[in-house]
């Protein structure tokens, strides 16, 4: 089983984006994948997360991740903002950031203790693909470049997720972070 904790705001489309990779990977991988998000009545810019797991057999747990293997961080300023985004990690743990400065993706890896950090500016991407502040299908491109999902799957997934019009520039906007994606 690998587990998955997603980091945002509110607003930011972090609970669709978890959504979005469970159905990538039941739908177009043939895994199983269950969603567990966490918000109560946040206004947008509040911090949310979400927990995902993801298994080659049925997920029967339905609860919180605790000890994610993957974070995902849908924005920088989680760096100095009072949530513990390495809470639980292993030495082994990936992060998967929104930032096109590979000296912040430096200072998170440092600060968290994560063995690696994939990162793409996520945010310029999805301003550019869909006109929008969402980074969200964006970072399930750079997810993708940590070989968990492929990239053709997360496509089909926001494709389905978001329809024909906004789907094909959510998907484009995934794709260009998955090529643009840095990693240290």
């Amino acid at each position: 089983m690998i587990k998955l904790k997603f980091f945002g705001l509110g607003g930011q489309g972090i609970v669709t984006a978890a959504k979005t990779l469970s159905e990538a990977v039941s739908i177009y991988e043939e895994e199983y994948a269950i969603t567990v998000p966490a918000y109560g009545h946040e206004r947008r810019g509040a911090p949310v997360n979400t927990s995902i797991m993801i298994d080659s057999k049925p997920v029967l747990l339905n609860c919180f991740v605790y000890e994610p293997e993957i974070v995902l961080v849908s924005d920088a300023s989680f760096l100095t903002r009072e949530i513990d985004i390495g809470a639980g990690i292993s030495g082994n743990a990936v992060l998967v950031l929104n930032t096109g400065n590979e000296g912040i993706a430096g200072q998170f890896k440092e600060k968290f203790g994560f063995k690696e950090v994939y990162y793409a500016d996520a945010t310029s991407i999805a301003l550019k693909n869909i006109k929008r502040n969402i980074p969200n299908s964006a970072m399930l491109g750079v997810l993708a470049r940590t070989g968990i999902v492929k990239i053709e799957s997360v496509m089909a997934a926001v494709k389905s997720t978001f329809g024909t019009k906004a789907g094909s520039a959510n998907a484009d906007a995934a794709k260009e972070a998955y090529d643009e994606t840095g990693k240290i």
